[in-house]
């Protein structure tokens, strides 16, 4: 019988970082830390305390405060695109979170996505990037089969910006395409009205499986408003598309209620009656454990500065259970490292690129730098990322990349075709997937490593996280390439074009680290949150969970008979 041989890994901070290099680190990350929670903090409250109140004086419940009672009692929710249209703004407006909250929750004891419109911003209309923001929540739970919970409060579309958020393919009734889908798929969706519900947000609930409203909710087509002035008729939404009509005469929601609180009590109630977690059977006898080394020091020891190094072994050591870990290969292609642990008791193959120099086996005596794709790496790694789909195993894939080898030599050695290779698994992969970008992004390896255009279920990224084709710096020498000699000079004598030269670069320069700015990635969508390294290991624990909850839609081999084994038993010297 094969065994999973898990051994110890990483060490105690102490042994490998010295204090005044912690320190340093630790104080540099707190800048971008507090940056981070007041950022958050803002945008939790949707457009403050004016429009909370108002809500209230409505006998209703803010959209955080539903969620709040939802979630069950001292668990935590994970918020995914939390910085949506951050720093956007629509006149003299700005629409925080893209006015819709989408949240891993924890609803009676079962892990669902949230999906609730704030009612604080515009009425919970929907904004350009709503849609979207939306979309990629339903997409989430329909790839890890998780129920999805609306809490629907939604005036329709933001007309002024109709235009960004209509049409389109993801324009807004692609929401509806998704709520289809997760239906075909057979994914519990549950709705709850709690107040306007029209035109596009009426039939977002209609496809879900339970509809509950309260006194409060009104679905319809058009509103009073609208049909005021096509047919003359003085109706209230409430007369037109209210409980009595939709639950007693049309039978388009289930159930009415008399107000939030009690609709939320339904929802939680309607969930219990679904399946429970197969964590415990896919645990294969082994129990949750915390990581030896806490996740707390990460980033005492991983510097901000992308320039600087860190050992590898020691991330994964402060990520997994007991700090027990199964590298696959490794004495083959070393600029990789991976390998299988266990988060929260569940099996999940990790990658992560190796930092700083090593030697180079094909060249003696010569080195060469880490953080970059080679041949045999690259191998490796879609060797792994293919045993881990075959076996069923979640992939979590921690980024830090400057990018492929380039040159003549790697050329020589087809990197295209093995690149090609990865790219191809990581497209073709049915297992989930769950990318963090801890520092660099950068070029092809962001791509071949299961960056967001290969669609992991979830990307996050750090404060420090840089995601570009490449350096500012580097690209400015690219861009300004004729001018400049064979040692990046400016190459011009004359005064004044030297003068045009430089400042052209330094603003090339400057643009493009503006444009490496992880905040700005989340605003328009190209990551899906942004997260202190502290928090990964929380983080993983949902994505575990997430991914061992549900049951009957993929392959999960029993650890025995892993196609892991194979690849382990082929590489692991001899004699």
């Amino acid at each position: 019988m094969a065994k999973v041989p898990l051994v110890p890994i990483g060490s105690t901070l102490d042994r490998f970082a010295p204090a005044a290099t912690v320190e340093r680190n630790l104080a540099a990350m707190r800048e971008r830390e507090k940056l981070l929670e007041e950022r958050r903090a803002k945008i939790e409250q949707g457009w403050g305390a004016k429009y909370a109140a108002r809500v209230h004086e409505k006998g209703k419940l803010t959209s955080r405060e539903r969620l709040e009672l939802l979630c069950d009692p001292g668990s935590r929710t994970f918020e995914v695109g939390t910085f949506v249209n951050f720093g956007r703004k629509f006149g003299e407006l700005e629409s925080p979170a893209a006015g819709v909250i989408t949240v891993f929750g924890r609803i009676a004891g079962r892990w669902c996505m949230v999906i609730a419109n704030d009612n604080t911003v515009a009425s919970g209309s929907w904004w350009p990037r709503t849609p979207e923001k939306i979309e990629r929540a339903q997409e989430m739970a329909l790839r890890l089969r998780l129920p999805v919970v609306y809490l629907v409060d939604c005036s329709g579309l933001y007309l002024p910006e109709q235009a960004q958020s209509f049409p389109g393919a993801t324009g807004a009734g692609h929401i509806f395409k998704k709520n289809s889908e997760l239906s075909a798929a057979g994914v519990p969706q549950i709705a709850g009205v709690f107040g306007d519900c029209i035109a596009g947000g009426g039939y977002m609930p209609i496809i879900s499986d339970r509809v509950v409203m309260t006194e409060q909710a009104y679905m319809v087509i058009a509103g009073a408003a609208l049909i005021k002035g096509a047919k003359s008729l003085h109706l209230s939404s409430l007369d037109i598309g209210g409980p009595e009509v939709h639950v007693h005469q049309s039978a388009c929601a289930d159930v009415r209620v008399p107000d939030d609180q009690a609709a939320l009590v339904w929802i939680r109630r309607e969930i219990e009656r679904l399946p429970g977690s197969a964590h415990a059977f896919y645990r294969h006898g082994a129990d949750a454990a915390e990581p030896l080394y806490g996740a707390h020091e990460l980033p005492g020891f991983v510097p901000v500065d992308h320039r600087h190094t860190y050992v590898a072994e020691e991330v994964i050591a402060r990520l997994v259970d007991h700090s027990l870990f199964w590298e696959l290969a490794p004495e083959r292609g070393r600029e990789m490292l991976v390998g299988v642990g266990r988060v929260n008791g569940l099996y999940m193959g990790f990658v992560i690129d190796r930092q700083g120099v090593m030697s180079d086996p094909e060249h003696r005596g010569a080195k060469k730098p880490l953080g970059i794709l080679y041949k045999e790496g690259i191998a490796k790694v879609a060797a792994f990322s293919r045993a881990c789909n075959d076996d069923g195993i979640p992939i979590v894939w921690l980024q830090d990349v400057s990018g492929f080898d380039i040159g003549v030599e790697a050329e020589r050695h087809g990197l295209l075709g093995y690149g090609s290779s990865l790219i191809y698994t990581n497209s073709t992969n049915t297992v989930p997937m769950f990318t963090i970008l801890l520092r660099k992004a950068s070029g092809a390896g962001y791509y071949a490593l299961a960056g967001l255009p290969y669609e992991p279920i979830v990307q996050l990224s750090t404060p420090i996280t840089r995601l570009a084709v490449m350096e500012g710096r580097t690209l400015a020498i690219a861009a300004y390439n004729t001018k400049l000699d064979d040692d990046f000079e400016i190459a011009s004598t004359d005064p004044a074009e030297r003068a045009k030269i430089e400042a052209g670069m330094k603003a090339t320069e400057a643009r493009i680290e503006e444009d490496m700015d992880p905040y700005k990635a989340a605003a328009q969508m190209d990551t899906d949150e942004i997260v202190e390294l502290g928090e990964l290991r929380a983080w993983l624990e949902l994505f575990a969970e997430s991914s061992y909850q549900a049951t009957g839609y993929r392959r999960l081999k029993n650890p025995r008979i892993w196609s892991l084994h194979d690849l382990g038993a082929l590489t692991e010297p001899r004699g």
